[in-house]
């Protein structure tokens, strides 16, 4: 690791052509509520070109639950997720900017 003139840290690959990993590759995500600045199917179709899989329900195989801005409560979708990390499942819950923004890099 290197240090950059403002003394940050600065992390060089061994192979500049290498791609960093998206988070969501390989990755299962499901969607509870509305977005509020994009449909599902089009929120899906830029998971897909991260490499992630879509899912229609909470199940053991989910790692992201992205919650949309448009909930009115609590969701089923949430609920299960919340009693599945409960049971030690590694489910991250993400908020809608956050996921607006894991796309976008």
């Amino acid at each position: 690791m290197n240090k950059n003139k403002n003394n940050t840290d600065v992390i060089l690959l061994s192979d500049p052509t290498e791609r960093l990993i998206h988070p969501f590759n390989n990755k299962q995500l499901v969607f509870t509520g509305a977005l509020s600045t994009m449909t599902r199917s089009e929120a899906a179709k830029k998971v897909r070109a991260c490499g992630g899989i879509m899912q229609g329900a909470v199940t053991k195989e989910t790692d992201f639950l992205i919650l949309g801005k448009k909930r009115p409560s609590i969701s089923t979708k949430q609920l299960k997720a919340e009693q599945l990390i409960n049971l030690g499942q590694d489910i991250q819950m993400v908020a809608e900017d956050d996921f607006i923004w894991l796309i976008s890099i």
